[in-house]
């Protein structure tokens, strides 16, 4: 049976952060659709014990500038979108959110503070490299990439291996249209991580 994978989200005026939060994930797989509709499936654990993710939020995004990290301890989520505005909740609908889903303190910002300038400025992203959401071709052979041991020695490799690298590591979920059949998951290669946050303890919890 799948299990559920502990969520985090936070927002600015554009845009929605969502954190996965899934240690050591393999075969991790992120789509994302435009009329909001985002997917996670992947595997964890000593026994790799399967993870599913399926969340219809709140409103429509903008596919092509949304961006993932899949990281060492989460993937994290830049979701752009469509039209700029404050979203009352994370997920539509009126039924009690899932327990999983939580929100971001560590990222959370009010609407009285947040101008629409703020951007990624406030943001400690540790220099993780994102991949963009949306169609690419030819990237069918990614699941072979490679493994941890592998990344632990690209320090020592010179500016342009490392560039090559980023480009090969690249993916993007195929954005669902009138072009394409159907909405097709892409398998993306761990870069760099970011760990999961302490909560704050003061502000109101929004509604998620």
């Amino acid at each position: 049976m799948s299990r559920h994978p502990e969520v985090k989200w936070a927002q600015r005026l554009d845009k929605v952060f969502i954190t996965v939060q899934l240690p050591d994930s393999k075969d991790s797989k992120v789509n994302l659709e435009p009329d909001g509709v985002f997917t996670f499936s992947g595997s964890a654990g000593s026994e790799n014990h399967h993870y599913e993710l399926k969340l219809e939020l709140f409103d429509k995004v903008n596919v092509e500038e949304s961006k993932v990290n899949i990281g060492v301890r989460s993937i994290f989520c830049i979701l752009e979108k469509a039209e700029k505005g404050w979203w009352k909740k994370l997920l539509r609908g009126d039924g009690k959110p899932p327990h999983y889903v939580k929100v971001d303190w560590d990222k959370w910002v009010d609407e009285d503070e947040d101008n629409g300038t703020a951007g990624l400025g406030d943001l400690d992203l540790g220099g993780m490299d994102f991949s963009k959401f949306g169609g690419m071709g030819g990237m069918g052979d990614m699941g072979m990439g490679m493994g941890m041991g592998d990344m632990g020695d690209m320090g020592d490799d010179n500016d342009s291996d490392e560039s090559d690298d980023d480009e090969q590591e690249m993916s993007k979920p195929e954005k669902s249209g009138d072009n394409a059949e159907t909405a097709k998951p892409v398998e993306v290669v761990k870069e760099g991580g970011v760990g999961s946050s302490e909560e704050k303890k003061e502000a109101a919890p929004p509604s998620i």
